[in-house]
């Protein structure tokens, strides 16, 4: 989103901190308030909610930032986040976060979409949740995560984030055993190949007709 010069500035920004599979990055509830620009791999943000279940809200890879909202307002943390494998990350301190955005709009600018984009995800999962039935909404879900994440190989289109059926499930908003049939019958159909914590869409062009993301 920002120009090359302002790109190279934001990515001098701070100093660099690496985390391993597990490490969690940001706590919900906590006050901290730095943020953390990504530069590889990808977290998990997970929320936990009344009965004490944790829920899968989104995931994040290098090139987003996460921390934002309370390194500008000053609240609480509103999610966990967690490193899913090996990354890389620059920690911006709240100072720095502000003198960014004032003296760049650029960087508040990008801020704002990153965040709206946040909420349309939100938002397409609540509407998916209503409107669908849980094939419909998987199709839909692994079709989104391969445009955004995924990169392509000879056999297909690779999702660029592990992620295991009990957190498809949440993403869904279904029962994991609804989620494991569901999964069946696209595979048995051709449209995807899964393995250990991997993802590979076969055939994207029917998928997304099985998501009603396309006329026909």
């Amino acid at each position: 989103m920002l120009p090359t010069p302002i790109r190279e500035e934001l990515l001098r920004a701070g100093t660099v901190v690496s985390f391993g599979p597990g490490d969690v990055l940001l706590s919900e509830g906590a006050r901290d308030r730095h943020a953390f620009l990504l530069l590889s791999g990808f977290v998990k943000v997970t929320a936990t909610v009344e009965n004490g279940q944790e829920s899968l809200l989104s995931v994040r890879v290098g090139g987003d930032m996460i921390g934002e909202m309370a390194a500008v307002d000053g609240s609480p943390r509103s999610a966990t986040v967690t490193a899913c494998g090996p990354l890389a990350a620059r920690v911006l301190s709240p100072a720095t976060v502000a003198d960014l955005t004032a003296r760049r709009p650029e960087v508040a600018m990008a801020l704002t979409r990153s965040v709206s984009d946040q909420l349309r995800w939100a938002n397409r999962r609540r509407l998916d949740f209503g409107g669908y039935p849980v094939k419909v909404r998987l199709a839909r879900l692994l079709v989104e995560l391969a445009e955004v994440y995924g990169h392509p190989e000879p056999h297909g289109v690779v999702v660029g984030c592990q992620l295991t059926q009990p957190e498809i499930a949440t993403l869904t908003g279904a029962a994991e055993r609804t989620i494991h049939k569901a999964l069946r019958e696209l595979r048995e159909a051709g449209l995807l190949e899964t393995g250990y914590r991997s993802t590979v869409l076969q055939d994207l062009a029917r998928l997304k007709q099985v998501g009603e993301l396309v006329e026909g």
